[in-house]
């Protein structure tokens, strides 16, 4: 039990590295160019936007940080989501990889004009908040895709549920999209749209999930009919 312990303790301070450190800076480290203003502020709001979410989140809801901590481990997660899950988080850690070595090597044209990049940085920022409301009001706000019988799973239909029934993948959706403007990459765009794709079929397929074993969903997806985008999907 011990043992098992430490290796789970081990996993969360290696993800607390990267979610906090490694990723936040990798643009800044691969271009090795410390005063690329763009790249600190993207820092800034993953790194600020991870710890104060998981703080709030914490606070509200104590057991949603171990379950995200463990969620890959975890036996009862749906098989497609065994592929789709490491997808979406691989998409984070690529975006500011091929960003910062785009950066480095001169890949891409003319940057994007201080207007764009402004307005990309106030995406970011209100994607994390709007994400991080999810999981502060939702208790069951997995990185996986499972019915969480051990927790006493039931359905979240406050807060940012009200205007969509899959609030955390519009906010990822929103600050990936944002990303390679910030950043000046436009070989990250071609990444992100990869990820879209993935994004909407995982969105499709919990959806699926949810309505097909979670009691009480499908009557709170008769209320709330948009599961990301309010009046088209």
């Amino acid at each position: 039990m011990e043992k098992k312990t430490k290796l789970v303790n081990r996993k969360t301070f290696i993800q607390l590295l990267l979610a906090v450190i490694i990723i936040p800076l990798l643009p800044l480290l691969i271009a090795w160019r410390w005063n690329w203003w763009e790249a600190w502020m993207f820092a800034g709001i993953l790194s600020f936007g991870f710890v104060i979410s998981r703080l709030l989140a914490a606070r509200k809801h104590p057991g949603i940080i171990a379950e995200r901590a463990g969620s890959l481990q975890k036996e009862d997660i749906k098989p497609w989501d065994k592929k789709l899950a490491p997808l979406m988080a691989l998409g984070g850690l690529v975006i500011p990889l091929i960003a910062g070595l785009d950066e480095r090597f001169n890949w891409s044209p003319d940057p994007f004009s201080l207007p764009i990049k402004i307005i990309s940085i106030i995406v970011m920022i209100l994607a994390y908040i709007f994400s991080s409301w999810a999981m502060i009001e939702n208790a069951y706000f997995s990185g996986i895709v499972r019915i969480q019988t051990d927790r006493g799973h039931t359905v979240c239909d406050s807060g940012p549920y009200r205007l969509v029934r899959h609030p955390g993948y519009v906010g990822a959706i929103w600050s990936y999209l944002a990303m390679p403007f910030l950043l000046d990459s436009h070989w990250a765009i071609i990444l992100v749209c990869l990820l879209l794709v993935v994004s909407i079929v995982r969105t499709k397929l919990e959806d699926q999930t949810l309505q097909a074993e979670l009691p009480g969903y499908r009557e709170y997806a008769m209320k709330v009919k948009y599961r990301l985008f309010p009046g088209i999907w």
